[in-house]
């Protein structure tokens, strides 16, 4: 592909730019691509940090993305219920739920493999087992399906929207309202491709319902429910409303000096696949989060 860098482009760095006009790939491959040499400015490679004049030749010659697979790794894991059907975790902040662009090990499918050996199939190679996600950052309760009849019956509440998902969320500001519900659609937003947004029109129906559990000088403590599963859901939501979970920059909250925001899913309610039982699975917050309420 051969880009031209415009007038107005004067200053930036390259990577940024390649970031801007290529929105299709991630930060991550095009770093890879640069560092590799696939990326020539006037016929020469350069650096990701290089600044641009205005009027340069940009060529750029992608490469296949490493095939990704799950692969079984030692590694920790809090397990707050278990039957021959499923599990619950205890997912801590900063796992990633499994392989994606830029992260190929340390993450819950690979602790899982490690712990169990096989697991439902319905999701693919890549993410056996997995029936729902939690951001990277966001700690708390997460089911996995260990075989594939458990998988499909799990999957089929998720969608009929008969699993009770409840979150605990710090967020900046004082709430006014001590409880309500937001119904905005959410969809990629079209300029910072990383981010999701709740300010058009158009997008996937979302609703998410809150209630205050405590009010502190400059933020407040909300339990949040979710009846959809969109991408960064609660964290949107609550941003689109001038809250936004306390740490998440991503969505314009101040810098807090700590490695994690405020989310935390702190209760799951369902079925079990086989028997029907109704079943509450409970993940107390974790010591940071707890430490940073004492704080306030």
């Amino acid at each position: 592909m051969r880009l031209t860098a415009e007038a107005s482009d004067a200053g930036k760095r390259l990577d940024h730019l390649l970031h801007e006009r290529l929105p299709q790939f991630s930060r991550a491959r095009l770093q890879e691509w640069i560092k590799a040499g696939r990326v020539q400015i006037d016929g020469a490679a350069a650096r990701p940090s290089r600044l641009l004049r205005g009027g340069e030749a940009i060529d750029v010659e992608p490469a296949a993305p490493p095939p990704l697979h799950a692969i079984a790794e030692e590694i920790p894991l809090v397990i707050l219920y278990e039957d021959a059907d499923l599990v619950a975790v205890d997912k801590p902040a900063g796992m990633v739920v499994h392989a994606g662009a830029g992260v190929h090990s340390g993450t819950l499918v690979n602790a899982l493999l490690h712990r169990y050996g096989a697991l439902s199939g319905v999701g693919g190679p890549l993410r056996p087992g997995i029936v729902h996600r939690l951001d990277r950052f966001t700690s708390g309760v997460l089911l996995v399906a260990k075989n594939d009849a458990a998988h499909y019956a799990l999957a089929a509440q998720f969608s009929g929207r008969q699993v009770e998902k409840v979150y605990l969320a710090l967020v900046h500001g004082a709430v006014k309202r001590d409880a309500a519900r937001i119904e905005s659609p959410i969809a990629r937003d079209p300029i910072r491709r990383t981010r999701m947004t709740a300010r058009l029109a158009e997008g996937r129906a979302a609703w998410s319902e809150y209630r205050v559990l405590r009010r502190f000088a400059d933020f407040t403590l909300l339990e949040v429910k979710i009846g959809t599963g969109r991408t960064h859901q609660i964290r949107v939501h609550l941003a689109s409303i001038g809250h936004p979970v306390a740490g998440d920059t991503l969505y314009g909250a101040p810098k807090a000096g700590r490695a994690r925001y405020f989310l935390h899913a702190h209760r799951i309610r369902f079925h079990q696949p086989t028997t029907g039982e109704e079943i509450t699975v409970v993940s107390d917050l974790p010591p940071e989060l707890e430490a940073w309420l004492a704080e306030l």
